[in-house]
């Protein structure tokens, strides 16, 4: 069990700041596991216990898993005076203190995003010690060649870093869009790390700039074909768990 302070609990799920959460405690306004709760030093499990405000339930645990489909013109942030960001995105409900997109996309950048209120995970999640792999699809201004997939192979090297091995490929046909030839302009890239504009930047390092990127997969977890862009999910626990496999 994670025992840890009830109005530390409260507040992490977004239910106020911890003052106002202990004056709710204080006032009875909180059960725990239907008892009536007045201390708010009183330990409970946030992921066992059943807590409720006003007889209302507390829903999901202390951390939180979302999956987006990120859409173009909004900002991997979790917030900004001048522009609006994928936490704008997520329904009141799914809220938490502290709620941030793990592994940030462009603004022009769109597909599978990750937003987690729970550090560890997204710390792991990024490490390039983990190797987990990153996947995107891409459409290029010019087709790739043999030369480009090993350059992505052996790491492209650019003015201030030098990527780690990556692999790239043409887009299989049944993926690709009819509409756009060659082929060779819609390309995936798989990669273990995640440096600022990283993909377009292994691309321009090659003489090519990236037209659309989406990323469509992180370790084994696929974006879900149902979300469209814009739209955010809780994530099952096999999906949590498949991001390292």
């Amino acid at each position: 069990m994670a025992l840890e302070r009830l109005d530390k609990i409260l507040a992490s799920q977004n239910i106020g700041s911890r003052k106002e959460v202990g004056l709710m405690i204080r006032k009875g306004r909180v059960t725990v596991n239907g008892a009536v709760a007045t201390r708010p030093e009183l330990k409970a499990d946030a992921e066992q216990d059943a807590i409720a405000v006003e007889g209302r339930e507390l829903a999901g645990s202390r951390f939180i898993y979302l999956m987006m489909n990120k859409p173009k013109g909004v900002l991997s942030a979790s917030r900004d005076t001048r522009a609006e960001t994928v936490v704008d995105l997520v329904p009141q409900e799914w809220r938490r203190r502290g709620l941030f997109p793990a592994g940030r996309l462009d603004k022009d950048t769109e597909g599978l995003l990750i937003l987690t209120n729970d550090g560890d995970f997204a710390h792991k999640m990024l490490s390039p010690k983990k190797k987990v792999e990153k996947i995107y699809d891409a459409v290029l201004d010019l087709p790739i060649d043999s030369q480009d997939i090993l350059a992505f192979s052996v790491g492209v090297k650019m003015k201030d870093f030098e990527a780690l091995p990556a692999k790239l490929s043409v887009l299989p046909p049944e993926l690709a869009d009819a509409k756009l030839t060659p082929l060779q302009r819609q390309v995936r890239v798989c990669i273990h790390e995640g440096k600022f504009h990283q993909v377009k930047r292994m691309f321009m390092a090659r003489g090519k700039t990236v037209l659309a990127l989406r990323r469509v997969q992180i370790g084994s977890l696929k974006l879900d074909p149902n979300l469209s862009p814009g739209e955010v999910r809780q994530m099952a626990a096999k999906e949590i768990l498949a991001v390292f496999t």
